[in-house]
């Protein structure tokens, strides 16, 4: 069992059996104020202040801030090379998805992504379960980040990096990601918990509450 908690722009809490997961912890300059918390690993997608909020949380634990293969507390964690713009990085730099294996389930990171995913990527990245996609149009439209998630055919979708009445408001609402989907925009939830058996064939849209 998992559960999935955001707070904000890239940054979730997932609390598994294996560890606590943070992703991109959020800084003030994107609107939202992330409390003291407590992590067992924190993945960084690319080098932003507004990810690397890293003084939010408390000692001890592991960073992962770039590719590669890892295994920290019994979870296992890919950094895939990619990019925050379409010319290879020249223009903004560099951006990780990050694919997480705990409870039985894989879940996709995929941070600041700027680009359409190589073959490569996609084949790396067939069986994802849950997909955390930044819908609000910072380096792609939200039709192409649609595209993306239809592509890699995941079971849960949940979104990211958008406008809300908390931050990210420069950025484009949810409704336009869900448009593009084809999906109504359900009502939002406090958090998502959930075990690889619930996971159905049709894919699902989970919006979370900012906590």
């Amino acid at each position: 069992m998992a559960e999935f908690r955001w707070f904000g722009h890239n940054c979730f809490r997932i609390r598994a059996k294996e560890a606590t997961v943070i992703t991109d912890p959020v800084g003030k300059e994107t609107g939202y104020g992330l409390a003291k918390q407590t992590a067992d690993l924190v993945t960084i997608s690319s080098p932003r202040p507004a990810h690397a909020n890293l003084a939010a949380i408390k000692p001890e634990f592991k960073t992962i801030d770039g590719p590669g293969e890892y295994e920290i507390h019994d979870v296992f964690v890919t950094g895939l090379r990619t990019h925050l713009d379409e010319a290879q990085g020249k223009e903004r730099g560099h951006n990780t998805v990050y694919l997480i294996e705990l409870e039985g389930m894989q879940i996709c990171h995929l941070g600041d992504l700027g680009h359409a995913l190589s073959e490569e990527h996609v084949e790396k990245l067939n069986d994802v379960d849950i997909l955390l996609v930044p819908a609000g149009g910072k380096n792609l439209d939200p039709a192409r980040v649609a595209e993306i998630t239809s592509q890699l055919s995941p079971k849960v979708v949940i979104p990211m990096q958008y406008a809300t009445a908390s931050g990210d408001r420069d950025l484009a609402g949810l409704e336009v990601f869900c448009r593009n989907l084809g999906v109504t925009m359900p009502e939002p939830e406090e958090k998502l918990t959930v075990k690889a058996g619930d996971l159905g064939e049709t894919m699902r849209l989970v919006v979370l509450d900012v906590s």
